[in-house]
């Protein structure tokens, strides 16, 4: 795997750059669509593909290992085949689960004892077994296994938890050097910074996890909670000290204002729940602001979704109808808002790689971040 920075932009840290995996070429900016347990919920592969764009997607390591687990992953020949997604996969470690069932887990040097939110059954996931996990699900990208911590922290408490996530990529490290991939594709393991809000900790964890030489770092423990103003404080500190010829992921970041202002600070990849998520509950986001298409006020509302969007059946489809589908709790709502929004951020983090190869990039973010802000 190889990542190439081609373009900067002069006036912030935005850049172009291409990652290449065996599985293709993913260009960034870029955002990468959530598919937790081995689908990205109301969403067929294909519409992922001709209608969304999207170039990479997300599996869950906790999830998969419950179900439907590593046997018949393994027996299918590793996620790609087994949901019928032949472009590139990225795989959480598991590390957000440490940070998600607080009332279900202990951590300890070891690893974390978890109870599924399953059955309750206990399982217990270390640095070497996490990287075994995700060898067998056939993740293009693998996660280290890290501790995501609480907003708020204690300054001790993240501290701590930063050493002994650096510790467990020393691990993470020595297993997956120690093993190979099972499917005849390349795989690659990114670390995680982490260091909460406190900035000391999050330059010293930036320092370590470069060390490494990775193809891409990640950047954990952020949009847990805290202001959006210290998310951005954080990242800025991280991409001083990250080197700028590795790729840089934002983990779990975020709206569409959040997206865009991070590509400023310099960051390549970005995953979130909130666009399918909130596109079940009726919010849509457009190049024009953000819509709740329950509000009475779409009632009668025949115009498209949205006519400037690069998916169909936002184009084909009223609000008004829309809005019907929604309030029914009929199924076809929560796909055609789920396949909106995502087409939104694909086409969002598109038209930034645009800006930044134009050179207009940070002029034409402070107005999208204005419009992306705005409720309709």
């Amino acid at each position: 795997m190889e990542f190439i920075l081609e373009k900067e932009d002069k006036e912030c840290r935005a850049r172009t750059g291409k990652l290449i995996t065996d599985h293709g070429v993913i260009e960034t900016p870029i955002f990468m669509p959530v598919g937790t347990a081995a689908t990205v919920k109301g969403v067929h592969q294909k519409e992922l593909k001709d209608v969304i764009n999207a170039q990479i997607i997300l599996g869950n390591t906790y999830h998969l290992y419950l179900r439907p687990g590593l046997d018949v992953l393994n027996a299918a020949g590793g996620l790609h085949k087994f949901n019928n997604w032949n472009g590139p996969i990225l795989t959480d470690s598991g590390g957000y689960q440490v940070y998600s069932l607080a009332d279900m887990r202990k951590i300890k040097e070891e690893g974390v004892k978890f109870q599924s939110h399953i059955d309750g059954s206990r399982l217990f996931f270390t640095p070497e077994n996490v990287m075994e996990t995700q060898r067998k699900i056939g993740a293009d990208i693998i996660m280290a296994f890290d501790e995501c911590t609480p907003y708020p922290c204690e300054y001790n408490y993240a501290k701590r938890s930063m050493h002994m996530t650096h510790r467990w990529l020393k691990r993470c490290k020595d297993a997956f050097d120690a093993s190979e991939p099972l499917y005849g594709y390349d795989q690659t393991l990114f670390p995680i910074v982490q260091g909460s809000t406190f900035k000391d900790l999050r330059r010293q964890s930036a320092e370590e996890i470069a060390k490494y030489g990775e193809v891409g770092n990640a950047i954990g423990g952020l949009s847990v909670g805290e202001p959006a103003e210290e998310m951005y404080e954080m990242t800025e500190v991280v991409t001083e000290i990250l080197p700028k010829d590795k790729a840089r992921y934002l983990m779990g970041v975020g709206t569409p204002a959040n997206i865009l202002e991070c590509i400023a600070l310099g960051i390549d990849m970005f995953d979130c729940v909130m666009p399918t998520r909130n596109a079940r509950n009726g919010m849509l986001f457009t190049g024009e602001g953000f819509i709740n298409i329950k509000n009475a006020k779409w009632k009668d509302d025949f115009s498209p979704i949205d006519a400037n969007s690069t998916a169909e059946t936002s184009r084909e489809h009223s609000k008004a109808y829309l809005r019907h589908l929604v309030i029914s709790n009929e199924l076809l709502g929560s796909q055609i808002a789920s396949i909106h929004n995502l087409a939104f951020y694909l086409y969002l983090t598109k038209e930034a790689r645009k800006h930044i190869i134009a050179g207009d990039f940070y002029a034409w973010k402070k107005e999208m971040v204005k419009k992306v802000t705005n409720r309709l």
